[in-house]
């Protein structure tokens, strides 16, 4: 298993690999998907995004996800996915992601990584948290309320 910047040709793999897992989207933290997964919904996220990073393994394909993108002004960033196949949940692959996406954005300068959990995700909330990530606040979303958390991305790796 590997890790590596994630490109736009990867759209049809990883699209099959979240279909495979039976769900629609890479990462749904307000009840819509943020993250289409069709072919040409991941290859527009991956060449948009500035970080965007794939973890794949050489006989399932991709088994993880993490995309995240700075703010205007360049201070903050925000992760806009965070995926893991549900066969390989609890084997890390999350952490390494994240890991490495807070490298990434730390060596670029930015000073925040912001992240939104909804609110009946209290597994989300304990994974953001064993993270360092502290709660900002809270904000309304068409499916209700989400917790907007932040991380010093030098200290996710």
């Amino acid at each position: 298993m590997y890790l590596r910047a994630a490109r736009p040709g990867d759209a049809e793999a990883l699209r099959t690999a979240v279909s495979r897992a039976r769900e629609e989207t890479v990462f749904d933290d307000i009840g819509a998907p943020l993250l289409d997964v069709s072919a040409a919904g991941v290859r527009e996220a991956a060449a948009e995004a500035e970080w965007s990073f794939l973890m794949d393994d050489d006989e399932e394909g991709p088994v993880g996800l993490a995309i995240a993108h700075p703010d205007p002004d360049g201070s903050e960033a925000e992760l806009l996915a965070l995926w893991v196949h549900p066969n390989r949940a609890g084997e890390g692959l999350a952490d390494e992601l994240l890991a490495h996406v807070g490298s990434a954005i730390a060596d670029r300068e930015v000073e925040t990584l912001r992240a939104t959990v909804p609110s009946d995700r209290p597994s989300a909330e304990e994974f953001f948290s064993a993270h360092g990530f502290a709660p900002r606040g809270t904000r309304r979303s068409p499916a209700g309320d989400e917790s907007v958390v932040v991380a010093d991305p030098r200290e996710l790796a």
